[in-house]
Formats: C-alpha cells, sequence, structure tokens
C-alpha cells in the first residue's frame, strides 16, 4: 500500500476513561487537555475511505468532535463493552447516506453483537434501528474497497482480539502477549500504536516496560502508547521520559503515515 495513510485518535483512554468519576487523583483533576481521555479507538483515512477501529461508548462524542461525515467501515477488536457500547450511532450515517455500513468482525464478536443489539438483528426491525451489513473477519488478509488489513492475533489475558495493520501503520489494544508468528507481521512498520495501560503489572493489558520492550522487539520507526489509565500518569511528565521515537497518544491527535 503505497497510498497516504492518516491517522486520528479518537480516544486513547482504558475503559472508564480519564477522568474517572469520582476520582481526585493529579491526572484526573487535570486542566491538560491531552489528560482527558475517551474510550479507545481510531479512526484510519486513506483518499476518500475512513475506516474507525472500535465504536466505544464515546463514539458519538467523537463523531461530533472530528466532524466526521461519512464512514467506510467498522472493525472490531474485540468484544468488550468500552470498544462496542456506541454501534447504534452509527444511524445517522444511514440516515444521512442512505446505506448499510459494513461491519467487521469474527465471529465471537458477532455473536456478542447479536447479544448486546439483539433488536439490529431481529427478523422485524423496529423502525430506525442501525443498518449494518456484517462482515467476516479470520486470521488471514482481507480486502475493503481495494485496501489490504492485515488481522494480527494477540491476547487480551486468555482472550484472543485482534489488531490491525494497515501499509505501514498497525494498531494493537488491549493486548497482554502476542504470539511468535503474529509478530512477523509487524516487520517494516512506519508507525505502531501499543497498549500502555499503567507502570504496575496488570493480568490483561501491556503495561509501560512492556509496552516498550514490545516496542524494540518490533522495532518500528515510531510508536504511540494508548490504552492509558489515570494511573500512567500525567502526559506531560511522562512523555519527557521515554525513549526516542516513542510517544504518548492523546486525543485528537492526527498524523500521516
Amino acid at each position: 500500500m503505497n497510498k497516504q495513510i492518516k491517522i486520528t485518535f479518537l480516544g486513547t483512554g482504558t475503559s472508564q476513561g480519564v477522568p474517572i468519576i469520582a476520582c481526585d487523583c493529579p491526572v484526573c483533576q487535570s486542566t491538560d487537555p491531552r489528560d482527558k481521555r475517551l474510550r479507545s479507538s481510531i479512526m484510519i483515512e486513506i483518499e476518500d475511505k475512513i475506516f474507525i477501529i472500535d465504536t466505544g461508548p464515546d463514539f458519538r462524542q467523537q463523531m461530533l468532535r472530528n466532524k466526521v461525515k461519512d464512514i467506510t467501515a467498522v472493525l472490531f477488536t474485540h468484544e468488550h463493552k468500552d470498544h462496542v457500547a456506541g454501534l447504534d450511532d452509527i444511524r445517522p450515517f444511514n440516515f444521512k447516506h442512505n446505506k448499510y455500513i459494513k461491519v467487521y468482525a469474527e465471529m465471537r464478536v458477532q455473536k456478542a453483537l447479536q447479544r448486546e443489539f439483539a433488536y439490529i438483528f431481529a427478523e422485524n426491525k423496529y423502525p430506525g434501528v442501525p443498518q449494518i451489513n456484517m462482515q467476516l473477519i479470520e486470521n488471514k488478509e482481507f480486502i475493503i474497497e481495494e485496501i489490504r488489513i492485515i488481522p494480527i492475533r494477540a491476547y487480551h489475558h486468555k482472550l484472543p482480539v485482534f489488531g490491525f495493520r494497515f501499509g505501514d501503520f498497525a494498531y494493537l489494544t488491549d493486548i497482554k502477549t502476542v504470539p511468535a508468528k503474529e509478530k512477523e507481521k509487524l516487520k517494516d512498520l512506519d508507525v505502531l500504536v501499543v497498549t500502555s495501560l499503567r507502570k504496575e503489572e496488570h493480568i490483561s493489558h501491556m503495561n509501560l516496560n512492556e509496552a516498550l520492550a514490545f516496542i524494540e522487539e518490533i522495532n518500528p520507526a515510531k510508536a504511540f502508547l494508548t490504552h492509558l489509565s489515570h494511573r500512567f500518569g500525567l502526559h506531560a511528565k511522562e512523555e519527557e521520559s521515554l525513549p526516542d521515537g516513542v510517544h504518548i497518544g492523546y486525543d485528537g491527535f492526527s498524523f500521516h503515515v
């Protein structure tokens, strides 16, 4: 893929977002806008195509804030609520463009969506429900409107999740481990985005040291950290301590690959 890719961080927070309700810690009380983190999601623009990875509870706000007028497809990493809860808010795109939205997910995730959003999949649909066209993905590359996408199998504790590679860019959120054969798919990246939940050990997410070790192993030209909790620390302070070429992602930040 030689086409220029624009990446926008729609959200870089963990499942509770930052600030967390009722928390008085310095990060949650910070006035730095980079410390205000919606639930993790990313937008990938390639020419006139717009791909959204995950529609969390803040999806509506993210679409409004970034003035998104249309989307080509939604891709899901996994079925946890902080990654799927906003699916209902694709309806304005249905209404505006009179079209179904393609949604790409593996079978387990599709079944979870059918449980969580039963009204979308009902035989006799209520008027105005989201119009989606479910597309099954497996652990092999697939094409959406001539754009080649490579899934990366990783594990969120024991839960299989997908990261995705578009050209020389890859996005891996909510991961703890990546099998060696899957790391082979991450060679020669210009930019890698990866989970870094906090500094302390966590059962299902990479912490900062694990994320940095993973970045060093994959060796992209540049890397960004995402899915950050309030326990990660203040953006301004922690950014200064990172190795060259590694940065903290923040909501609304865009760059080109």
